[in-house]
C-alpha cells in the first residue's frame, strides 16, 4: 500500500501498522486535516503498543501519504540538503517558485521545536528563500510556539501548524498550487579558468 504509492521502499513494522489501520482513509474524499485525524484516531484507538518513536514514525507516514494523496510531490523524506551539514530533515519539498520547503513533523513539541528552529536557520543560511514549517498534533503546544515565533524567540520556522486544524488545510491547499520539482545537480566549483 504505502510501497505502491512510493512512500516507502521496503516494508517495516510501522508501515504494516499504517497499512492495517490507516490505509482505508487514503481513498476517502476529505480535507487534509480530516485525513490526518482519521488516521491518528484509527491508530491510537486500535494499536495499543505505542511508544514515542512509533508515534513519530506514524505521523511522518500520515503526512507523506497525505502529500501523495494531494499530489504534492516529489517529496524527499529523511533528506539531506547540500551545504547544510549534519541535518536530516523529516521532509523537503523543492518548489520551482521558491526553492526548498522543509516540513518538520513532531507529534508533540515540548523542547523539540528548538531543534526544528535550528534546522530551519541552517537551511535559510544556505537557501535564502527557503521556508520551514513545523507540523504537530498538539494544539496547545502549537499555540505556545506560535507565540514564540511572534515574540521573535523562534527565528527560522515560518509557521507551526496543528495537522488536524483548518489552518493546516489552507497550508496544504497553498502547497498544491506550487510546482514541485527535483532540484538540478549543482556544480560545487565553477571558474572562468582552471589551471591543472
Amino acid at each position: 500500500m504505502l510501497k505502491d504509492i512510493g512512500v516507502i521502499k521496503k516494508r517495516s513494522k510501522t508501515s504494516d501498522i499504517f497499512d492495517e489501520y490507516c490505509w482505508r482513509f487514503y481513498s476517502i474524499e476529505c480535507t487534509p486535516s480530516e485525513y490526518i485525524r482519521f488516521c491518528q484516531d484509527a491508530y491510537t484507538n486500535n494499536f495499543t503498543q505505542r511508544n514515542n518513536s512509533l508515534n513519530g514514525k506514524m505521523f511522518e507516514l500520515m503526512i507523506a501519504s497525505l502529500c501523495v494523496k494531494e499530489n504534492i510531490k516529489p517529496i524527499f523524506l529523511q533528506a539531506s540538503v547540500a551545504f547544510v551539514p549534519n541535518v536530516e530533515y523529516d521532509a523537503i519539498l523543492y518548489s520551482q517558485e521558491q526553492s526548498p520547503i522543509s516540513l518538520s513533523m513532531k507529534t508533540s513539541l515540548r523542547e523539540r521545536y528548538k531543534q526544528a528552529d535550528l534546522e530551519a536557520i541552517a537551511l535559510k543560511y544556505v537557501h535564502r528563500k527557503a521556508e520551514s514549517y513545523l507540523l504537530s498534533l498538539d494544539e496547545n503546544e502549537v499555540r505556545d510556539v506560535k507565540n514564540k515565533i511572534l515574540s521573535g524567540s523562534v527565528l527560522g520556522i515560518n509557521n507551526v501548524l496543528c495537522a488536524t486544524s483548518g489552518e493546516f488545510d489552507e497550508f496544504v491547499y497553498r502547497l498544491r498550487e506550487q510546482t514541485f520539482i527535483k532540484p538540478e545537480k549543482i556544480e560545487v566549483i565553477t571558474a572562468k579558468n582552471v589551471v591543472e
